[in-house]
């Protein structure tokens, strides 16, 4: 540093630290706004736009076009009161004070702005809706009452692309300088006002995106700054912290859990790209799902309904503390047409946004889409057969000691399939693939024609041993609406924002205990931009 003119040069106006998602919108709406900024990231070229690369690029909206196309109903109202009936908020005079402002927020925006300004950077959509978690069967209480999870064009590596390409060119006009390889150990307050980073200089690892890289150290920097802009991430890949952080109200924390998130944010994927890569299924209503002993779950733990809730159950049930898995039973005729996998490289012809190959694929193909056919053919935990005794046979070798009974389950699959025979049911599961069925979107591309798990012509039968996957960190930094980092005094410390993952996605945890999927990256550019435009602001 050199002094001039009795100021002390700063070596940027803002520092942001993170090149996910979060922090190159951040470091955008700073750019274009004229300021300096040094982006850190402990990671090489090759990560820029980190985890969010790699998702599905689904984002929450309500009442847009796309749902109204569809005969959707959607509004603000209904919106709200699904996200508070997931949030559960009950410490709003504490640690829910700016969340639940956050979310009303948010919300307002997914209502209003949001899609504007994704397509004002590019961003457009598949016509279709995806109805994510569908919620525990009451009014008031978890899920989305209508389809609202739209899947961008090009997942979540076309919601990533403009805001590199933003920075590259940031770089190029002298605005941005990105430090790769630098991992920021501590934050420089002085005088209750952050100033500046210093860390670590990692050493050169020229490893391919996502994959676990060197952390041996090469030397110490220090960067300062009017203001430092936190978005570092989750805690997804460390299983130890998640593990210590189990909250009591889901029971034992599980001995053995697969990874959702890259080795750098630290199912068992038959091709991994990280260590412990697991996939994550979107799965339809249909498949039959029982604990690890052979029991069926209790509605509304059914598939794609209340994922925080059935994650409860099989770590609260009696007799399941010891099991970490569990398991989807289904025919070849559900898995064509219901299973979906999470992430860009599960998706290729939408990552590619190659419209005609979704079309033939997906819309007028028959049979499993690509990437699911690979599971079914090369997955270590998919088991198919012709008739339920060699299924549970083939199921009973993936686990230590053969825990399925074949009559036992026989039984329940027989007794779900006896209320077919009629177009009402009184069993919950049933009852959901009907509803389902009446919305157009579903009926045509995500919902298998009811059918019954044991009819020889819907088969061969499928058994999808599941895992636990570790994602999204719902907790972090507590923030005010312009993304401060507030102390533990709930005031601002002067110069500090945080936005992303490591805020709980804004306000410190605006989920609450729930969230209503397609808000990840959404909440990630909210908030990061909310970041951007305050920095901005403050160092004007």
């Amino acid at each position: 540093m050199t002094e001039q003119e009795g100021t002390v040069a700063m070596d940027a106006d803002v520092i942001v630290v993170g090149a996910g998602l979060a922090g190159l919108v951040a470091a955008h709406e700073l750019t274009s706004r004229g300021r300096r900024v040094a982006l850190v990231d402990q990671e090489n070229a090759a990560n820029l736009g980190g985890q969010a690369f790699w998702s599905f690029g689904g984002l929450f909206l309500v009442d847009s076009p796309e749902q109204r196309r569809l005969g959707v109903k959607d509004s603000f109202d209904l919106a709200w009161n699904d996200w508070q009936g997931s949030a559960g908020f009950d410490r709003t005079e504490d640690e829910d004070s700016w969340a639940v402002r956050w979310a009303r927020a948010y919300v307002e925006w997914a209502a209003g702005e949001k899609r504007s300004w994704l397509a004002g950077h590019g961003i457009t959509f598949l016509p279709t809706v995806g109805w994510a978690e569908r919620g525990d069967l009451r009014a008031g209480g978890h899920g989305n009452s209508v389809p609202r999870f739209h899947i961008a064009w090009g997942t979540g590596t076309g919601v990533v692309e403009p805001f590199v390409r933003y920075a590259k060119q940031a770089v190029r006009d002298g605005l941005l300088t990105v430090h790769h390889r630098h991992r920021v150990d501590h934050l420089i307050v002085e005088g209750g006002t952050a100033r500046g980073v210093r860390g670590t200089v990692l050493v050169p690892d020229d490893s391919p995106r996502g994959v676990a890289s060197s952390r041996d150290a090469a030397g110490a920097f220090e960067l300062t700054a009017q203001a430092v802009v936190v978005t570092s991430g989750g805690i997804g890949a460390d299983h130890d912290i998640v593990r210590r952080h189990w909250p009591e109200r889901l029971g034992t924390p599980p001995a053995e859990m697969v990874t959702g998130v890259p080795a750098y944010v630290d199912g068992r994927n038959w091709d991994p790209i990280w260590p412990g890569h697991g996939i994550r299924i979107l799965p339809g209503p249909s498949s039959m799902w029982f604990d690890a002993l052979g029991r069926r779950l209790p509605e509304p733990y059914l598939p794609g309904y209340d994922t925080l809730g059935t994650l409860r159950h099989l770590r609260t049930a009696e007799g399941l503390a010891e099991h970490d898995h569990s398991w989807f039973v289904l025919t070849r005729k559900i898995v064509e047409k219901e299973f979906a996998l999470s992430g860009s490289e599960q998706n290729p012809d939408i990552t590619a946004k190659d419209r005609a190959g979704f079309l033939r694929e997906r819309v007028l193909g028959r049979g499993a889409p690509g990437p699911v056919d690979a599971f079914l053919r090369n997955g270590a935990d998919f088991v198919t057969a012709p008739d339920l005794e060699q299924l549970v046979d083939k199921m009973n070798r993936l686990t230590d000691e053969p825990l399925l009974d074949a009559a036992a389950l026989r039984r329940q699959i027989e007794a779900r399939d006896l209320q077919l025979a009629n177009p009402y049911a009184k069993d919950a599961q049933v009852q959901g693939i009907r509803n389902a069925r009446r919305y157009i979107g579903d009926r045509l591309g995500r919902v298998a024609a009811p059918h019954r798990i044991l009819d020889p012509a819907a088969g061969p039968l499928i058994g999808v041993k599941l895992h636990i996957l570790t994602r999204k960190t719902l907790g972090g930094i507590q923030t005010d609406l312009d993304s401060r980092a507030l102390g533990a005094d709930g005031t601002p410390v002067e110069g500090l924002y945080a936005a992303g993952e490591v805020a709980g996605f804004g306000g410190g945890g605006v989920h609450g205990y729930n969230a209503l999927e397609g808000t990840f990256l959404g909440g990630c550019l909210f908030s990061g931009r909310a970041a951007g435009r305050a920095a901005a602001r403050q160092t004007a």
